[in-house]
């Protein structure tokens, strides 16, 4: 049955959502969430690149009608958009996981499960009813690695995402000042930012701290916060290459997917390796502030190999016109983190619904101004530069 748009009135853009979170969380969680690294240049230019794109109107055009439904290995989505892996999404706001992956099973569209959030594989897919994603973070360990991809296949997920922009951490202010580099630490600070948001503090206390959950059957138990960090290190490989692929590819049965392409090499070296997928990202301008925002390799990427594997895209999208803008430019499929975030961090159980219920609406309105039927016809209302 086709999910019921319905959404708060009170919040109709990821604007305004941003902007009550701030108000609901510590300043510690959202800072963690909002922020990009080094300068924030990258995360600037991400959206701003995006918003150059312009698309050609049509108004006395014959129109039947637009469709968002789109199919994606195999599966026939009702848009063109899914919700992106993000780390400690509990640390925002309680059951975050949860509550995005009930919401994205309800409309119709991925959810992608981070090996580094809060909640399990087993539990998202109990609620997707298999249907989720699940992003790699690449373990030092072959044994881990291959433990936690058997439970991704046991759970029936149906693709599985590597993650290969994080060889080493970013290097963010933000979370250095607040204690949430590793090995994180609680501030005399950040319990007064707590204490000043008693609903959130409530919330936490009543679900309990969050905790890695997918990697809670590896790790020693009784980890203090400083010993948890010197593991976690310890436990991740981030930087792929073509020996840590292989096994993967042999092994994962399902469709295999690499987030966080950047140029045309890379692109070439993943259909190379009979990847069936990838994602241009940059982590949301969390890795690299002296590189290139996402749009631009998108196009570059789509134009010379989209006929040869499923060119998708994130960062730095941040509403449907910004969608519209990346099908337009060549992706074949798009993924946010920090909009379906922000609703959760502001809205709670409501936020999941509320903000795709947003970003349908709008993409809607986009596809109707430009008289574009189908998601595939995007790239026909690109203006050329």
């Amino acid at each position: 049955m086709k999910k019921e748009i319905k959404y708060n009135s009170k919040y109709p853009s990821i604007a305004d959502l941003r902007t009550k979170a701030k108000k609901r969380i510590p300043r510690f969680a959202f800072e963690y969430l909002d922020g990009g690294c080094n300068e924030d240049t990258n995360l600037a230019k991400n959206t701003s690149e995006i918003r150059e794109v312009e698309l050609i109107p049509s108004y006395l055009s014959k129109h039947i009608g637009s469709s968002q439904k789109t199919t994606l290995f195999g599966h026939e989505y009702d848009s063109a958009f899914g919700v992106a892996p993000v780390g400690l999404q509990g640390l925002m706001w309680p059951k975050s996981p949860e509550i995005l992956a009930k919401a994205a099973f309800e409309h119709n569209i991925p959810f992608v499960l981070s090996t580094v959030t809060t909640a399990s594989i087993e539990t998202i897919s109990e609620i997707t009813e298999g249907k989720a994603w699940f992003q790699l973070y690449h373990p030092s360990e072959d044994r881990m690695r291959d433990d936690v991809i058997n439970r991704a296949a046991a759970a029936e997920m149906p693709v599985l995402v590597i993650l290969s922009d994080v060889p080493t951490f970013g290097y963010r202010p933000r979370d250095i000042r607040n204690g949430l580099a590793m090995p994180p630490k609680m501030t005399i600070k950040n319990i007064l930012q707590i204490m000043g948001k008693p609903n959130w503090a409530l919330r936490t206390l009543l679900n309990g701290q969050p905790n890695f959950e997918t990697m809670k059957p590896y790790m020693p138990k009784g980890l203090d916060l400083a010993q948890l960090g010197k593991y976690m290190d310890k436990t991740f490989s981030g930087r792929l290459n073509e020996e840590k692929i292989k096994p993967i590819r042999d092994m994962w049965k399902g469709k295999l997917v690499i987030k966080g392409i950047a140029n045309e090499s890379d692109a070439e070296k993943a259909i190379a390796l009979g990847i069936d997928g990838l994602i241009v990202s940059n982590h949301g301008g969390r890795q690299l502030d002296a590189g290139e925002s996402t749009i631009k390799p998108l196009a570059r990427i789509a134009e010379k190999y989209g006929d040869q594997i499923t060119v998708m895209m994130d960062s730095g999208i941040r509403s449907g016109p910004d969608i519209a803008r990346s099908l337009a430019s060549g992706a074949k499929f798009t993924f946010m983190g920090r909009a379906f975030m922000y609703g959760v961090a502001a809205l709670g159980s409501e936020g999941g619904d509320h903000t795709i219920s947003i970003l349908k609406t709008q993409l809607q309105q986009v596809m109707e101004q430009i008289c574009c039927e189908k998601i595939e016809d995007f790239p026909l209302f690109l203006k050329k530069q």
